[in-house]
């Protein structure tokens, strides 16, 4: 199972997650969330990032300035987390990036609309609905994932941390499970992850 932490901002805090090795990190580039990092101030990292895939997140954002973003950080993956249609993944796909696309999660979601993204995206990420592109802290119900049918491998996210994470076998059988997505719970404070949670919940799934 892959390990993504996301929303990472502060240099010496990022430093002491890539000491884990999770397999993703991610960098928040939407000014709207408590852990937006502008591209000059994740430019100015001196840091090393080998052995770990670096993921750029975006909310309704433009063709123009994710490439310009990606491009000059250095991202292969793109983490599109708003309202982006099956064109606008397509069109990013089509210049080699790999495409995550997020999806929020409720009693109302129609899993049906995903055959539209599966030709034009690497993998889906399913993440707690919220009226704000999500950020809950709160887990949705996992037993709506047992409507997904497609093959594309599955980030999951939403309230992950270590109270729930040892349910996950049973999500795994259900679905193509191919990552974990990590933020708000293992927090000190948004953006300022706590290293010893860290720790622990990678050790706990590395070796489940």
């Amino acid at each position: 199972m892959k390990i993504k932490i996301c929303g990472m901002r502060e240099p010496e805090n990022i430093r002491k997650i890539l000491a884990l090795q999770p397999d993703f990190i991610g960098f928040i580039f939407y000014e709207k969330s408590q852990r937006y990092i502008s591209l000059d101030d994740f430019l100015q990292l001196e840091t090393n990032f080998v052995g770990t895939n670096k993921v750029a997140v975006f909310v309704n954002e433009s063709v123009k300035n994710i490439i310009k973003t990606a491009t000059l950080g250095n991202f292969k993956y793109i983490q599109l987390h708003g309202n982006e249609t099956p064109e606008f993944c397509e069109e990013l796909k089509y210049l080699d990036f790999k495409i995550i696309k997020a999806f929020g999660i409720d009693a109302a979601f129609d899993f049906e609309i995903l055959s539209e993204y599966q030709s034009v995206c690497d993998y889906f990420l399913f993440d707690t609905k919220t009226k704000d592109y999500g950020g809950s802290g709160h887990q949705f119900d996992w037993d709506l994932l047992n409507k997904y049918i497609l093959e594309i491998p599955v980030f999951l996210s939403g309230g992950l941390s270590e109270t729930n994470v040892t349910d996950i076998q049973r999500i795994n059988k259900q679905i193509p499970l191919f990552a974990l997505d990590f933020n708000s719970k293992l927090e000190d404070a948004p953006g300022l992850k706590n290293i010893e949670k860290a720790k622990n919940i990678i050790k706990l799934i590395k070796h489940s």
